[in-house]
């Protein structure tokens, strides 16, 4: 059930939602029920003609209760949430195999940069950097783990893809790492959740979730693309099958020849 929220598109969504909803409704019946009790008390405890009010001192009793009880409900939130965190915020929880990936923020846009065939994100002291950047377009795989590292250029962003329920502030001077996994394919939007300047409404982005072949051929596209993606882009035999009619000739050639 999802009542302001798109369809979640990720493997953490659900486990978000369950949470989220959660504490919607420990905070929604907590309202109304104080707010019942103090529409009881207002017509209770109205002014009447010829009424003297009681002077009450309190209850530790009462006190304690309610101080406990709220205590014990966040520390419990707390612990549930706490995988649910670490899975996506914790560099030690992060899958081995993810690719890695580099978002930038600036006002307004959203540099983000790929790695190029040999699958990695260059520092920018190396002279084989093969990476390359897009602009407000983030192109995934589906079902397939990803490693964002999250830069600020400027001031305080906030990276949101409320089809993924991830959210995380971009800090100057901060590199902040999350993880993340997409499990449909299609269009789904980046916005940015923190006030950052005049421009801050146009800050928007879009990401791709692409199954293997349509990013292998994105990729060969772009001109990016290493041996593997041609493969499974289609656009050239894999090693072994190209090696076996050549083997098969020479092969053919040595028996013609004796």
């Amino acid at each position: 059930m999802h009542w302001w929220f798109p369809a979640d598109a990720s493997s953490i969504g659900g486990k978000v939602d369950a949470l989220f909803y959660a504490i919607l409704y420990i905070t929604g019946a907590v309202f109304v029920l104080t707010e019942a009790t103090l529409l009881i008390f207002i017509v209770k405890y109205r002014h009447r003609q010829g009424r003297k009010a009681a002077y009450v001192e309190g209850s530790k009793k009462a006190e304690i209760i309610w101080t406990a009880i709220p205590a014990v409900i966040l520390v419990t939130l707390a612990l549930v949430s706490l995988p649910v965190w670490a899975k996506i915020k914790y560099y030690s929880h992060f899958p081995r195999d993810a690719s890695p990936l580099a978002i930038e923020a600036k006002q307004y846009q959203w540099n983000v940069t790929y790695p190029g065939p040999d699958g990695k994100i260059s520092s920018g002291n190396d002279s084989d950097d093969d990476d390359f950047m897009k602009v407000d377009s983030l192109y995934l795989v589906v079902n397939q783990n990803y490693v964002v590292d999250l830069t600020s250029r400027d001031v305080v962003h906030s990276f949101f893809v409320p089809a993924f329920r991830i959210k995380q502030d971009l800090v100057p001077g901060m590199d902040i790492k999350l993880w993340m996994r997409p499990t449909k394919t299609g269009r789904f939007e980046i916005a940015c959740a923190e006030l950052c300047g005049l421009g801050h409404y146009r800050m928007r982005g879009l990401v791709f979730v692409q199954t293997p072949r349509e990013h292998a051929e994105w990729l060969v596209g772009q001109g990016e693309a290493s041996a593997a993606d041609s493969v499974t882009a289609g656009l050239k035999p894999a090693p072994a099958a190209a090696a076996a009619p050549a083997a098969r000739g020479a092969t053919s050639r040595g028996k013609g020849a004796s």
